[in-house]
């Protein structure tokens, strides 16, 4: 049961990552103003096995070469991040569920 929490909340740190890296692009896009550029950062991910636990982690972002951040581009980037984000919350809260029940059981 701690192997499906832990990697539910993998995976929502990844996702939080995604989109602190989404907000600071439109906030530096937004400094840049209409006619400056600035070029999109994009999240970096790593899953790793750890003792048969799959594990993603944030490592950092890349630039993006040949393109300026866009508001529908980031926009998509936080949609995208905010589903998967409440996907890993969903199955957090369906193994904190069966860890309740659990114990219950045990109790009985």
């Amino acid at each position: 049961m701690s192997d499906l929490l832990a990697t539910a909340a993998s995976g929502m740190a990844a996702q939080r990552a995604a989109l602190d890296v989404a907000a600071r692009n439109m906030a530096a896009a937004q400094a840049a103003g209409p006619r400056g550029s600035y070029p999109r950062s994009v999240p970096d991910f790593r899953v790793s096995d750890r003792d048969g636990t799959a594990l993603v982690t944030f490592t950092g972002t890349h630039t993006e070469r040949g393109s300026n951040v866009d508001a529908l581009t980031e926009m998509i980037a936080v949609m995208n991040a905010s589903r998967a984000y409440e996907a890993d919350a969903s199955i957090f809260d369906v193994g904190k569920r069966v860890a309740e029940k659990t114990i219950d059981l045990e109790r009985a």
